[in-house]
């Protein structure tokens, strides 16, 4: 017995081709040139058995499959059974792509098959060949079918009507549902089908605890199977007597909706239910005329992109939530209903599929993480980078293979800095600027451009931060002035210095380290919680601006950082602060990913509490304000001030990195 596969390196082939060595006969596969390697992978894993397996090099666009006379003529009346895998399982694929592969490729397979004399034609369809049929769609139609202007639909049914039409061998046709990994493994070599939508899942358990119900869509039933039942099902079918001319439905009998399906894969993945789920047809009701009218303009059509983008959902995927087609398979099941063979239910191997998910195809898995990979031989500017959380983020920068410009107004501070680079092999540069002086701010940049080139990095880091309540400030007006002047203007005045160039560039990163008192709204900290507030608020109208341009603002909302800056607040030795590496790692962060905001789980339940329960938060501050006294510092006196007692530091204990 021996078998003749294409497409036996994808994904359902080579779990086939595992079942068919059992079978102990002669395997010829189609590899192109550029999958010889892979092939030979497979071989390595498939032990002794491998041996029996015979490449056959051809091309599944060309005539014959690209399959030479010589070979053609060394194959016929050695192929028993044909097996046609071959295609482009991919909604995100052009349709010239799909028509090149999926229905010429079908059509030269048939022709190799008859010309090598195959004694049975095997062609792997999907039930995309039924495209949107509304009902219940069985094994004996295929006429029927409609809502076939997807590209891969349309493809798949047209590449199975030529075998129906134009085989003149004995066929047989396989329509699986929508194919997942091994049910026992979870194993699977690409992002197809529900898989899109692990994504969400998982953003949603980053975001939201796990007992939290969230809202979410109802739609159509997903027919999902796994690969190991899809092979079992074909190699069995394919060796029964008296088959021949049948489909057969690969498929679920008892499909799960769509909500269904997403929560048994949020169960797996620790993630929030979507306990309250909106039936997605309730939209129906708008008119398709309003829907396309609305996709029409630019804004929607882009936010829908970037959306889709972020999640890694190709558009054409969203039309399987209100999917209408029911398969029925009784054919099917009644051929294996005494083999063991049965289509497991989602429930017992979806862990197993989010596991291998995560751990094997997360997108994120193939981001590079090294900080040497987003800013070697980059341009990267840290302001107040001579010391505290600047120092520890200059002297990253420089280790990662950066050329940093380090900013600071205390020169031998920034030879030191600049030694300590060095000295470790890594390239910086001292720039000494009072920033909260304008002219200096536009005299730095000029200098840096000049002596490095274009700026690709800005670090916002230079601060200035007054502890002291307002009823003390009354007539420290200044305070206000001095802070903002720093924080605000200096901070702008870099940012506006520097986006002429990074707009040419197409290009460019910004990142501004604000305060958690921002989220918080820190009593005794108004004067620098505004100057920072204010940076935030234009680092968003910014991001909308330049949101097109390639250029990126990030805001990082640091916690307390035991910096020289707390030093004059003697009671921040006895609260839980960060370190200046473990806020440099912060910056890392934002370097790699590129968020709008980086903030703490507390920072933003502070803000979120502010927003919903505004009077709440209010007395939480105030019963810290009062808590912690105004520090000998602030009072302008330099009085020993007492050591923190078990109630403040329990206190601030229980609200880490906040500013008290």
């Amino acid at each position: 017995m021996s078998y003749f596969v294409t497409g036996g390196t994808g994904f359902i082939g080579q779990n086939l081709i595992n079942l068919l060595l059992k079978r102990r006969g002669r395997i010829y596969v189609l590899v192109r040139k550029g999958s010889v390697e892979k092939l030979e992978r497979l071989q390595a894993r498939w032990g002794r058995a491998a041996a029996r397996i015979i490449p056959v090099q051809g091309d599944l666009t060309k005539p014959f499959l690209g399959v030479s006379p010589e070979q053609r003529k060394e194959l016929e009346g050695k192929i028993n059974h044909f097996f046609h895998l071959a295609a482009i399982y991919d909604l995100k694929a052009d349709a010239a792509s799909q028509e090149a592969v999926n229905i010429k490729g079908t059509g030269y397979a048939i022709r190799l098959a008859e010309t090598v004399g195959a004694g049975r034609f095997h062609h792997v369809s999907s039930i995309a060949a039924a495209g949107l049929y509304p009902g219940t769609f069985t094994e004996d139609m295929f006429d029927e079918a409609i809502g076939l202007e997807n590209p891969y639909f349309r493809t798949k049914h047209d590449s199975e009507g030529l075998v129906r039409n134009q085989c003149k061998i004995p066929w047989r046709i396989y329509r699986p549902g929508i194919v997942v990994g091994d049910s026992q493994t979870g194993e699977i070599d690409k992002i197809d089908g529900p898989y899109y939508f692990f994504k969400l899942i998982q953003k949603m358990r980053r975001a939201l605890p796990a007992w939290m119900p969230t809202v979410g869509l109802e739609g159509g039933r997903l027919n999902i199977v796994p690969v190991d039942y899809v092979v079992q099902a074909m190699d069995h079918i394919a060796h029964q007597p008296r088959q021949d001319g049948k489909c057969f439905h690969l498929t679920d009998p008892s499909p799960m909706r769509i909500g269904e399906v997403l929560n048994l894969f949020a169960e797996a993945a620790h993630a929030p239910q979507m306990t309250m789920r909106l039936d997605a047809r309730i939209f129906n009701f708008i008119p398709g005329v309003v829907k396309q009218g609305l996709m029409m303009l630019p804004p929607v059509r882009r936010i829908y992109r970037e959306v889709l983008k972020d999640l890694g959902m190709p558009p054409d995927v969203l039309q399987f939530i209100n999917y209408p087609t029911k398969f029925d398979s009784k054919e099917t099941r009644k051929l294996l209903k005494k083999t063991g063979i049965r289509v497991p239910r989602l429930d017992e191997y979806a862990w197993r599929l989010w596991d291998y998910w995560e751990r094997n195809l997360d997108p994120d898995l193939f981001i590079d993480r090294s900080l040497r990979g987003h800013v070697g031989g980059k341009v990267v500017v840290v302001t107040g980078g001579s010391s505290g959380i600047g120092h520890a983020t200059a002297v990253m920068m420089a280790r990662a293979g950066a050329r940093v410009a380090i900013v600071a107004r205390d020169e031998k501070k920034l030879a030191d800095t600049i030694r300590e680079i060095t000295d470790d092999g890594g390239e910086a540069r001292a720039f000494s600027a009072d920033l909260a002086e304008m002219e200096a701010c536009d005299a730095v940049l000029e200098q840096i451009f000049s002596e490095m080139g274009s700026i690709d990095i800005l670090v916002n880091n230079a601060g200035r931060s007054i502890r002291r309540s307002i009823s003390s400030s009354y007539d420290r007006f200044h305070d206000y002035e001095r802070v903002m002047q720093l924080n605000y203007f200096g901070s702008l005045r870099m940012i506006m210095g520097v986006l002429p160039v990074m707009e040419k560039m197409r290009r460019g990163h910004i990142i501004n380290i604000s305060s958690i008192g921002v989220l918080s709204n820190a009593p005794r900290f108004s004067a620098y919680v505004a100057s920072k507030a204010a940076l935030d608020a234009f680092s968003r109208c910014a991001c909308s601006e330049f949101s097109d341009t390639g250029i990126r603002f990030t805001t990082i909302n640091m916690p307390l950082v035991r910096t020289p800056m707390i030093a004059p607040t003697k009671i921040y030795e006895n609260v839980p602060t960060i370190t200046p590496d473990e806020a440099a790692a912060m910056v890392k962060q934002a370097v790699i990913y590129k968020p709008q905001r980086i903030a703490t789980r507390l920072g933003i339940f502070a803000q979120v509490l502010h927003s919903v329960a505004p009077k709440v938060s209010e007395v939480i501050m105030n019963s810290a304000f009062r808590m912690f006294p105004e520090s000998a510092a602030a009072k302008g006196v330099s009085d020993h001030q007492a050591a923190a007692s078990q109630e403040q530091v329990a206190f601030a204990s229980l609200m880490r990195g906040i500013h008290w």
